[in-house]
């Protein structure tokens, strides 16, 4: 894959521009959702770079991460003169880079595209990476490519503009990070106060600047999730099943699935690559007191379990997990039985 520039604001407008200067193009094209396009798109729309862009929008939130969105923006495209030589910028939480990205990845074989990812889970995780896809089906991200965006701008600016849920969604994904990085970046973390009136986007541009970089890392490592990106998916095996449940239900945030997924897959941490179990309590307790839990009974475990065994990571019929053997000590290529992925959503509903 191409690299990908990642770049952390301090004027979004001046960013923009370069960018934009970067990719040489003939037509410009926006991709919103209508809430981004109602919240993020006036703080933008009057830059004088994006002057004559044409913008498509999708109706927002995961449930529409789909493919007759992604046809919708193939459609426009086309519709409005798109060429080989366009340039599409995604503008938008992580179902927009996500989608955006898949459909620049396609669209005439591929055109340059650049993100501005407008919520926290955006921009510590699905616009970083060049991961694109849909939902397919009812499974998460079920189709998709690797194709890194020419440029991701983060601009701290947006936060303002989320509600405390979305903050939420984002900063399990921090979490993750700081789990699979190290004692102080975890601990901060921990101990951050989420619930603070305002919160301190300072810190927090900060935390989010290190998040970032930690991810980063490891893609430009292994693009393709080879060996050590898969140390991204702490958390995901099971909270990818907890997304796909939920989608046929009460749908909830993907960081919160993630949260609940970490849940369960640091109390399989401590049973199989013998993650401390102070730490595991002490983190545990953090995703409880901001996230809840999910409603969910035993008679959901098969449902739970059979989404898990259409996780793209596994391997030979094999769930396939990433644990910890201690904060930054990653294990990937893990494999956990029925009976102890049973334990670990006791664990998740009781413990």
């Amino acid at each position: 894959m191409n690299p990908q520039q990642v770049e952390i604001a301090e004027n979004l407008e001046t960013s923009l521009a370069k960018a934009i200067e970067t990719c040489e193009h003939d037509r410009l094209f926006i991709l919103t959702d209508d809430t981004t396009r109602k919240l993020c798109w006036p703080v933008v729309s009057g830059y004088p770079c994006l002057q004559g862009a044409e913008v498509i929008s999708i109706e927002a939130t995961d449930t529409h991460k789909t493919l007759e969105s992604l046809t919708h923006v193939w459609e426009e495209l086309g519709r409005m003169g798109g060429t080989r030589h366009t340039l599409l910028i995604n503008i938008g939480g992580g179902m927009v880079t996500d989608l955006g990205g898949f459909a620049a990845s396609t669209f005439k074989r591929g055109i340059n595209y650049i993100n501005i990812p407008t919520t926290l889970l955006a921009m510590v995780d699905a616009s970083v990476g060049g991961k694109t896809g849909i939902n397919f089906r009812g499974l998460k991200n079920e189709i998709g490519v690797f194709n890194n965006a020419a440029t991701v701008i983060l601009s701290t600016q947006f936060l303002r503009t989320l509600d405390n849920e979305n903050i939420l969604s984002g900063y399990a994904e921090m979490l993750k990070h700081g789990l699979i990085s190290n004692e102080q970046m975890w601990a901060e973390l921990i101990t951050f106060k989420l619930d603070a009136e305002p919160l301190d986007l300072t810190i927090l541009q900060r935390m989010l600047a290190d998040s970032v970089a930690v991810k980063q890392r490891i893609v430009t490592e292994d693009p393709l999730e080879h060996g050590i990106r898969k140390a991204l998916n702490l958390g995901h095996t099971i909270g990818h099943a907890f997304e796909s449940f939920a989608l046929s239900h009460t749908p909830i945030l993907h960081g919160y699935a993630v949260a609940y997924g970490l849940v369960c897959e640091l109390y399989l941490s401590t049973i199989k690559t013998g993650f401390p179990t102070d730490k595991m309590r002490q983190t545990v307790s953090f995703i409880r007191e901001h996230y809840g839990r999910m409603p969910i009974i035993c008679d959901d475990y098969p449902t739970l379990f059979e989404l898990m065994t259409h996780d793209k990571k596994n391997t030979a019929g094999s769930i396939n997990f990433t644990l910890l053997g201690g904060i930054g000590d990653i294990r990937i290529n893990q494999t956990a039985t029925k009976d102890e992925i049973y334990e670990a959503l006791d664990f998740y509903r009781e413990g």
